[in-house]
């Protein structure tokens, strides 16, 4: 049975990934069809983020079994209908003829690395005191697209318990310029999967 917590998986949740990631699959190769995969996947990601995180009734509902497919498709209907991509509006409606919506956001986490993975891309977290001025964030994915020689796609994260700097995360691999943890326990930090030449580009910027 589905329920509203499956609109937040954890890692540990691999049956809401896996699902995630074969309705995903399905999602981008229908968007890739009419060449529109990146909107559709931003769409998706604006609906999880704008539509279902901020408001949890409405979340709830759209996983309850105790809704009818109906009236859920014509939710989605009055949500999205002519303001979102005719791919997204009806895969969201199969979503919910098959009692799945519970885990779109899981489909929207998978979709984003499917997406990301076609196109070469690496995802960097940055995390920061404060939120990221234009500027500034302009300079981190110029800095790292730069050391990493791939196109970067920023994920930020706020974190008020950072005495200052910044802490970026490159998959298993963590830089840490923050005032409490400075850069002399890189070292310590640094794991499989980037090499040593990598992590001295990275000393200069996060230093900075």
């Amino acid at each position: 049975m589905d329920n509203p917590e499956k609109l937040h998986p954890t890692v540990l949740d691999t049956g809401a990934e896996q699902l995630g990631k074969v309705y995903a699959r399905a999602l981008i190769s229908a968007a890739d069809r009419v060449k529109a995969a990146d909107q559709v996947v931003d769409e998706l990601g604006s609906f999880v983020d704008d539509a279902l995180r901020s408001n949890p009734a409405l979340a709830a509902a759209l996983a309850s079994p105790r809704i009818s497919e109906e009236e859920k498709c014509r939710v989605i209907d009055r949500l999205l209908g002519g303001k979102a991509h005719p791919v997204l509006v009806n895969f969201l409606k199969v979503m919910g003829r098959r009692g799945r919506l519970g885990y779109v956001a899981a489909v929207r986490d998978a979709a984003d690395s499917l997406r990301d993975e076609m196109l070469g891309r690496m995802i960097a977290e940055v995390r920061t005191a404060v939120p990221l001025g234009d500027d500034l964030r302009a300079s981190v994915i110029k800095k790292i697209g730069g050391s990493t020689g791939k196109e970067i796609r920023l994920v930020e994260v706020v974190d008020p318990d950072l005495v200052g700097g910044m802490v970026i995360r490159l998959g298993d691999t963590i830089f840490d310029g923050s005032v409490s943890n400075q850069i002399s326990k890189l070292a310590r930090q640094v794991k499989s999967g980037f090499s040593r030449e990598l992590v001295e580009k990275f000393s200069t910027f996060s230093s900075g």
